[in-house]
């Protein structure tokens, strides 16, 4: 699987969150307007946190939320979050947090083969600071090389 297509709907730039978990739901509500998920998918991402700790912060700055395919998600789908003020996720070497990716998908196979792809794109170590110092979706999509997509009609466009 090469990484979902990334609609502005679903890029969240320079935007605030109190804590890692207002920047998940931030990550989730873009996943939504995206068409990937339902608004209850927020909380599954959380809930992994919860259960199993801060194992998504993958990279020094970089947060990868998902959860298990299941009934609140509708597509496979990403979503890119950045933080103005990085966020502590309870990391005890990758924290403050200042990219959040969210990654929606419908099926095992496609879980494993996203997580990987985006380990893959993140070999770049340079690329979180890229990502958050980017000031447009296009500027992300480019560094990240994935296509643009679009969202579901009816969904909300809005960028944050």
């Amino acid at each position: 699987m090469s990484l979902p297509p990334l609609p502005d709907s679903a890029v969240v730039l320079s935007t605030e969150a109190a804590d890692w978990r207002a920047a998940v739901r931030t990550a989730g509500r873009a996943l939504v307007r995206a068409g990937a998920a339902l608004p209850e998918y927020a909380d599954r991402m959380i809930q992994v946190v919860d259960e199993y700790g801060a194992y998504i912060v993958i990279a020094p700055g970089l947060a990868l939320a998902h959860a298990r395919p299941g009934p609140d998600v509708t597509a496979t789908g990403m979503s890119v979050v950045t933080l103005a003020t990085p966020v502590a996720f309870g990391h005890p070497h990758n924290d403050p947090v200042r990219v959040v990716i969210g990654l929606a998908v419908t099926n095992a196979e496609d879980h494993i083969a996203g997580i990987a792809s985006l380990a893959n794109a993140f070999n770049d170590a340079d690329l979180v600071d890229r990502l958050a110092a980017a000031a447009t979706a296009t500027e992300v999509r480019d560094l990240l090389g994935v296509t643009g997509g679009r969202a579901p009609t009816g969904a909300d466009g809005a960028g944050r």
